[in-house]
């Protein structure tokens, strides 16, 4: 099961020129195309299933710069400010709500992580703050849990994914994007070694400049052209109740769960202490780059070997221009792992005991792409002029998304970026 989106009216037709090709309907690829269509420049979005299909509308809708990497924060404060405007930028209600973001410490050695965090970011100015046990329940009553501690920014929030991308993309057409859904991209031309166009399932399309905002696909388009980006998978299992009173408006991270208040009323839920990790063959090739942060976060691993590895071994690696693995797998739509969804729904409860009679409307799980430092890659890609990359972005590039949109269009059109990408290069793998 998937949420459902909001639906948007895309094109029909297929141009034949463009100056920007994005691949990929994601909200990064979205937010590239509104900023590039907002100044002018012809832009055309390609997406080989549907708008916002994967984890663009599967996220938890989160908007944190709490426990973010120190580098990777600026990209967070430029992305707030774009999202307290979106609603006004697209003429439509994207569901932004600056509500904050709490995360609660069960013992002292997890208390101590967001200590370091917060001393290492203290340059940045941030509203962050360590809360006491007493400054937890005061902030969300009603609990049960013997919390060490917490972390809380009154500055962080959230946004609806079905809602968002679907905004950002009505909002692009409107000033002239074209957007064209069940297209997939096989593989691009050159010219003299430079980018010229792109070959899709429905013919060939010249431009001047590609953007890749591939998501988990990015890694197996890049390899069919002989470039290695380093990302491996991991499933986020999410459920969201009925309308139901709870017990605050800010987004709560335990050890084991996580809530935030969804529009209609519910709560997004999931386990925060248990991700899927389905082993592939990527595995294998690029593996021994995520061996520090295996060793960090090991006890959030649920590691399996299963149906995926097998149905990941059956897409190509290498095709020319014809029937492209785009066009086997149009969404990736991985099964839900009940049981972590258990998990969550129990340690919830056993800390706030409103939740005990919750009930669940939809269910439904998303793959993320992870770096090695979990943070993306927003450059040009050395050796292919004309190609840009937007991708790898852990599970967190909901939140960043405006700005990060925004920097991929400032790197295409050699604008003065809207934050300093070196974070971000390619060549640091």
């Amino acid at each position: 099961m998937a949420p459902t989106i909001a639906p948007v009216d895309t094109s029909n037709e297929f141009p034949a020129s463009t100056t920007v090709v994005i691949i990929g309907g994601g909200i990064i690829g979205l937010t590239a195309a509104l900023t590039l269509a907002e100044r002018g420049v012809s832009v055309t979005v390609l997406e080989k299933g549907r708008l916002a299909g994967e984890q663009s509308s599967r996220n938890l809708g989160w908007i944190r710069k709490t426990s973010r990497h120190g580098e990777d924060v600026p990209l967070a404060l430029a992305a707030d400010r774009l999202w307290a405007k979106m609603a006004e930028r697209t003429g439509s209600d994207v569901g932004y709500r600056q509500s904050g973001i709490m995360f609660l410490s069960r013992t002292p050695e997890q208390l101590a992580v967001h200590e370091a965090w917060l001393k290492s970011v203290a340059d940045l100015s941030l509203d962050s703050k360590i809360l006491s046990a007493r400054e937890i329940d005061a902030r969300v009553p009603g609990g049960r849990g013997d919390w060490a501690g917490g972390i809380f920014t009154a500055s962080d929030g959230c946004a609806e994914p079905t809602l968002a991308s679907s905004a950002i993309a009505k909002a692009a057409i409107a000033r002239g994007a074209v957007i064209v859904e069940n297209c997939a991209v096989r593989n691009l031309t050159r010219t003299g070694g430079r980018v010229s166009g792109v070959v899709t399932e429905r013919g060939e399309i010249e431009c001047d400049q590609v953007l890749l905002a591939g998501g988990m696909w990015s890694r197996r388009f890049l390899g069919n052209i002989g470039i290695s980006l380093p990302t491996l998978p991991l499933v986020l299992s999410v459920f969201r109740t009925g309308a139901m009173e709870g017990p605050t408006d800010t987004a709560v991270g335990g050890p084991d769960f996580s809530f935030r208040k969804h529009k209609n009323g519910g709560f997004i839920v999931t386990q925060r202490g248990a991700l899927d990790a389905p082993l592939t063959l990527d595995h294998l090739l690029v593996g021994s780059k995520y061996l520090s942060a295996l060793r960090a976060q090991w006890g959030l691993m649920r590691i399996s070997l299963g149906k995926h590895f097998w149905r990941d071994l059956t897409l190509p690696r290498r095709w020319k221009n014809g029937h492209s693995p785009f066009e086997r797998v149009r969404t990736m739509d991985p099964p839900i792992n009940q049981a972590l969804n258990d998990e969550a729904s129990r340690n919830l409860s056993a800390a706030w005991p409103v939740f005990e009679n919750m009930t669940v409307e939809e269910s439904w799980a998303g793959m993320i792409d992870i770096t090695p430092d979990s943070n993306p890659v927003i450059d040009g890609v050395p050796g292919v002029p004309g190609l840009t990359l937007a991708t790898g972005f852990s599970g967190h590039g909901f939140g960043t998304s405006p700005a990060a949109g925004q920097l991929a269009a400032d790197l295409l059109m050699g604008s003065d970026p809207i934050i300093d990408p070196r974070p971000y290069r390619f060549g640091r793998f």
